[in-house]
Formats: C-alpha cells, structure tokens, sequence
C-alpha cells in the first residue's frame, strides 16, 4: 500500500462557460476500474442529451488502470487533456468526466484542449482534493501508573490516538503513520522503559490534517 497518496474526498461537479459551450466538470473517488467505468455510463445516462461526456480516470498504486476516452471529440483533445490534468495534480483513484453541451461556436483543436483541461480542473477542485495517509495500529497496553506520562508524550508529538479502553490494565490505540510504526515502537519501549505490551493491528488510511 502507498505511503500517501492524493485524490478527491467527494463527488463533486462545477460548471464553466467557453464561448457559449457548456462545460460540466465531474471528479468523483474510486477504488477500482469498474467502479470508474459505471460512474461514467452513470453520467452519460444523466446527460443523455449533452454534446459529449468525454471522461479519463487512473487507479492503482502503479496507476495500471489509466484510460482516457473523447467521446466524439477530435483524437487527443478531450479524454487526454483530461488525464493529463489528473497526472498534473498527482492525484490516483480518481476519475473525471468534462460533459459539454455545444454552444454554436467551433473551439478548434487547441480550443478543446484548453476548456476540457479547464473543465477538469474545476470538477477536481469541486470534489475536495485531500491526501490520504496509510496509519498502522499499535495498541500501547500499560499499567495505569504509566497512563498519564504516555498520554502526556502522545500529545505532545502529536501521534494520533484512537479509542482508549481502561480494565485492569490501560489500551491505547495509536495511529502513527506506517512508515513512522516501527521507530514508533521503539519510542514507546524506551519511554515506558520497557513496560509496555505492544500489538500491531491494521493499516488504514486517514486524510491528512484531520
């Protein structure tokens, strides 16, 4: 599983104007390519009768699910430009739709290019962008006499902490990121001086700065 990485936290969808052309821009999250795919036959149902509902979408740790789609628009400037734009962002898990409804005025190639880039854009930015970070458990298990020097050092580093479960003994749920669990191990014998159980649970992603 990645580190991190960046997608979008909703669907969201805007609206621009280019030259009296209608320019709907669609960014949803997906996990898999056939969710991607029915969320596009999904808009091309909604907006039956718009011009185009040209689309692009990239999926995967390695981004191995990557199509880009014109949807009767000139070769490589509508699907591309859109892709583009998603790679531009570094975003994955994402795919995007740029609906149009032609307005009477011919953009030409270039023209194209331009407003569905633009149309891109302003769906990505309607759905949130954000930055989904991978956080392994690590249940702290420890007497209650080390109970408010480990919650006090938690604290101050800024570790996330998840539910606290108190019996005979205290579990701490923490979070800290995956690339960080290790040394956070470490960290924890050492300011416990040893006493401290430690289990290793899941990894989970959590969006950044919340």
């Amino acid at each position: 599983m990645l580190p991190r990485y960046t997608t979008v936290r909703e669907y969201g969808s805007e609206e621009i104007v280019i030259k009296k052309s209608r320019f709907i821009g669609h960014a949803k999250p997906v996990e898999t390519e056939e969710e991607a795919v029915a969320f596009i036959e999904e808009l091309k149902k909604k907006y039956w009768n718009a011009t185009h509902n040209c689309s692009a979408y990239l999926i995967g740790e390695r981004d191995q699910f990557q199509k880009a789609l014109d949807d009767g628009e000139p070769s490589g400037t509508a699907g591309k430009p859109i892709l583009e734009v998603i790679k531009h962002r570094g975003m994955k898990n994402v795919v995007v739709v740029v609906t149009r409804y032609f307005g009477g005025i011919m953009l030409g190639a270039g023209g194209l290019v331009r407003a569905y880039t633009d149309g891109a854009v302003a769906g990505i930015d309607a759905a949130q962008p954000i930055v989904k970070v991978l956080h392994r458990e690590v249940i702290v298990d420890v007497d209650y006499t080390w109970y408010g020097k480990l919650e006090n050092v938690l604290r101050e580093r800024g570790f996330r902490v998840g539910e606290v479960l108190f019996t005979d003994r205290v579990r701490v749920q923490c979070l800290p990121e995956a690339e960080e669990a290790e040394r956070f191990q470490d960290w924890i014998t050492d300011v416990t001086q040893g006493q401290a159980v430690l289990e290793i649970g899941e990894e989970t992603y959590f969006i950044e700065g919340e």
